[in-house]
Order: C-alpha cells, then sequence, then structure tokens
C-alpha cells in the first residue's frame, strides 16, 4: 500500500485500523511534511509582493529548499512503515533448529536497526524543517507569522515523534556501539529543534 497517494480520509482509516503499522513513526513523516509545506506557503506568499521586496531572497531560498524537504519527509512516511514490516517478517522466520534461531535473531537485530534508522532521519528533516521555519517567521509575509509558527512547532512534535520510535527500538539491539552513538545523535538534535522552536514561538508572540 502506498500511503501517500491515499486520501486523508482513507490514511486516517488505515492508521487507526488494528495493524501496527502506519503508525507513530508514519505520523511523524506527515507532520514534517505538512510543516514544510507551510514553509513554501509562507515563502509564496511573500516573493513576488513589492512590499516584501527586502525579503525577497531570503524567502527564494525557502522556495528552492522547503520542497525538497517535504518530499524527503513524504518518502519516510513509506520508508518508516517498509522498516517496521522488515523487522515483523524476521520475527516470523522459523526457530526450530539453532540455525534457524541464529539467522531469525540476525535479521531481527537487522530489522530493528533500520526500524531505528528510518526515524533517526525523520528527526534530522525536523533539524532542517526547524531551521528553514525561523527565517520564514523573521522575514516571511507577516499576515501568515503563525502558519510559520505552526511549522517550527511542527518540527519539534515530528522531532519528539521521531525519537520516540528510535528510542523504543534501540531498546532490543545489541550492538552497544550503535545504540550509544544514536543516542548521542538523538540529543542533539532534540536540542538544537527544541532551541530553534522557542527562537520561532517567541518571534510569533512578539507579533500578538
Amino acid at each position: 500500500m502506498e500511503l501517500t497517494t491515499l486520501k486523508v480520509q482513507d490514511f486516517v482509516n488505515e492508521l487507526a485500523s488494528d495493524s501496527p503499522a502506519p503508525g507513530g513513526g508514519s505520523v511523524a513523516a506527515l507532520c514534517g511534511a505538512l510543516g514544510g509545506a507551510l514553509a513554501a506557503m509562507v515563502a509564496n506568499l511573500t516573493v513576488g509582493k513589492d512590499k516584501y521586496r527586502e525579503s525577497w531572497e531570503a524567502m527564494e531560498k525557502v522556495q528552492r529548499k522547503a520542497p525538497e524537504l517535504y518530499k524527503e519527509f513524504l518518502g519516510l512516511i513509506q520508508e518508516d512503515t517498509r522498516a517496521f514490516n522488515t523487522y515483523m517478517s524476521a520475527l516470523k522466520m522459523p526457530k526450530e533448529t539453532e540455525e534457524e534461531k541464529s539467522a531469525r535473531r540476525e535479521q531481527m537485530q537487522l530489522g530493528l536497526k533500520e526500524a531505528a534508522a528510518v526515524p533517526l532521519r525523520t528527526l534530522r528533516a525536523c533539524k532542517a524543517l526547524g531551521d528553514l521555519a525561523l527565517p520564514v517567521v523573521e522575514k516571511g509575509n507577516p499576515n501568515a507569522i503563525t502558519d510559520g509558527g505552526t511549522a517550527g512547532l511542527l518540527a519539534l512534535a515530528a522531532g519528539k515523534a521521531a525519537a520516540y520510535n528510535i528510542r523504543i527500538n534501540l531498546g532490543g539491539i545489541k550492538d552497544e556501539d550503535f545504540v550509544a552513538e544514536t543516542i548521542k545523535e538523538v540529543q542533539e538534535l532534540l536540542t538544537a529543534i527544541e532551541a530553534r522552536t522557542k527562537e520561532i514561538e517567541s518571534l510569533v508572540e512578539k507579533a500578538f
């Protein structure tokens, strides 16, 4: 099933079903895509309007970057579900003999690493979204400042959701170096996103 081609209602129905995927990881990526689209919208509402000419250059950069970013997020919606299903397939492998058990354990570990790696990519993209939302709020069409602010909030929400999915998968991974390196990067990314969101929220609040 290609999730990104579903109608909104069909996606929501699939999400609400008893199937474990799509789940939180795909939703995190969807939130990121929506944030990227909002950033693009504000830029498009700024460029070309003479009264905001001083902001055109900054918003033209957003016009170039935002579509690349939300397309990346859209791909991650499907990737997250695919990674989870890969792990579930490993769980169903035969385990009668020692050889089968060993092969199953190996595939489960690979599956868990992939299930952690995909939301890590989402988290990295959330950092990029927060960095994109700041100039949108600073220099974009002031009539759409809350849309830019919403993009920043979505970067934080999606980032935290992605981090949840990373952490739950790390719990079953035996490779201690992989786990330690991933946890370190997760914390660094979350700290950066949280700091950027505070800047964005402060600017939005000053506009009221």
